[in-house]
């Protein structure tokens, strides 16, 4: 008889959104009038770019002409938008990254689990708690970790507390750890890393031999002219960082799936004779057995991104989330909560009032305002008494939003 992967039985019971998806359903159900208003998935709401719609309708078109047909595309992506990253996104910001290191994929969601394919089960891996509960549960049912306490805290992991006392910002472990996951801007808690942090980190790192993953998916969303948008952006970073980014947020294309990793071929890791093996073919080896490339299409809208009214349209499409970050995190305030980022990132982390449970507070938001977002305990024990809001929505509705949650805790 056929066997499972027993490691997905350890999971708990239910990924964190499509929990929050089926308490929203029940509610709706029961209450079929009530006007729902979702602050809490990170999925982007305004349209894609028009230069990225031009583009990806003229490759429609040159898809109808044999001569400009394409089937299948390289499994790293095609190289004009390699090459356009490593421009825009690195070499522009200091950044020792050649094209050929960057690998096009369908989401650094799938990157940032997919990833763990090349490394061995003996590592010791490190993750913020909050975390991105992917980290987490890609690790489980790859049999890297045990079974989860009581808690939810799974053996076999090093957590490392993010919280108030630290400004969010992870402490180096007084331990050796082998992988370590990185997010910054941070989701959930919308907190950023200075320079100074990430080279504390690389340090920590090349002294140890171990390998940061770096997650950069909310780059985009920062303002402030002193923050690395990029691992890479600090000294010694090539030799023992993996940088993940992401479409989705900042062009918007969440719908349209678009995403990239970066390896440099200056990193290494140690195969079972203690030889350094290149990591870089091992991914590349990894992406051209299991990955048959992002469509043509797809890929000539981000290529868009970075031409002239690319640039512009995105800076105001990010623009316009983080006014409604801005928004959120005055209402909030003035409502008397206590709130974190909503700065440099497009989440705001909110402490829950009156000693709530974070999912207590989510379903008093639900049930009297009519407000969904997320709970700080499903991104780990110490998000408990925490709440993530989203940015990520119409301006009509975050005013909407806001104008319920402020009339009921200034009451």
């Amino acid at each position: 008889m056929a066997t499972i992967n027993n490691n997905y039985l350890k999971l708990k019971a239910g990924y964190l959104f499509p929990e929050i998806a089926r308490r929203v359903n029940t509610f709706a159900q029961a209450n079929p009038d009530a006007p729902i208003i979702r602050l809490g998935i990170g999925d982007v709401t305004e349209p894609l770019p028009l230069a990225c719609r031009t583009a990806m309708t003229n490759a429609i078109e040159d898809m109808g002409d044999r001569e400009k047909f394409k089937g299948y595309g390289p499994e790293q992506g095609y190289a004009w938008l390699r090459e356009a990253i490593a421009t825009n996104d690195f070499q522009a910001r200091g950044c020792d990254i050649d094209a050929s290191e960057i690998f096009i994929s369908d989401g650094s969601k799938c990157d940032c689990g997919n990833i763990l394919d090349i490394f061995g089960h003996d590592n010791t891996i490190a993750v913020t708690d909050p975390v991105y509960p992917v980290y987490v549960d890609t690790n489980v049912m790859a049999g890297n970790t045990g079974d989860a306490n009581e808690q939810g805290e799974y053996g076999g992991l090093v957590y490392l507390p993010i919280t108030t006392a630290n400004d969010f910002t992870a402490q180096i472990p007084t331990e050796k750890v082998d992988l370590i996951y990185l997010c910054f801007p941070n989701n959930p808690t919308g907190a950023t890393a200075t320079k100074a942090h990430l080279q504390a980190w690389v340090d920590y790192a090349k002294a140890h031999g171990s390998i940061i993953f770096f997650d950069a998916a909310y780059e985009a969303f920062i303002t402030d002219p002193s923050l690395p948008h990029s691992i890479y952006e600090i000294e010694g970073a090539r030799d023992c960082a993996i940088e993940f980014r992401s479409f989705s947020k900042n062009a918007g294309f969440t719908g349209t799936r678009c995403a990239l990793t970066v390896v440099p071929k200056t990193l290494t890791a140690k195969a079972a004779d203690g030889s350094d093996v290149e990591l870089w073919k091992l991914w590349n080896r990894r992406q051209s057995t299991k990955f048959n490339g992002v469509s043509y299409i797809i890929q000539r809208g981000a290529e868009a991104v970075y031409s002239t009214a690319g640039k512009a349209q995105v800076k105001e499409l990010i623009g316009f989330y983080m006014e409604n970050a801005k928004i959120i995190r005055a209402e909030l305030t003035a409502a008397g909560l206590e709130v974190h980022g909503g700065i440099n990132a497009p989440y705001v982390w909110v402490k829950t009032p009156d000693g709530l449970s974070s999912w207590d507070f989510f379903d008093k938001l639900l049930t009297n305002c009519h407000v969904v977002g997320t709970p700080g305990s499903g991104f780990g024990a110490a998000g408990e008494g925490y709440f993530r809001i989203s940015a990520f929505n119409s301006r009509a509705n975050v005013e909407e939003a806001m104008k319920r949650i402020t009339a009921k805790f200034k009451a």
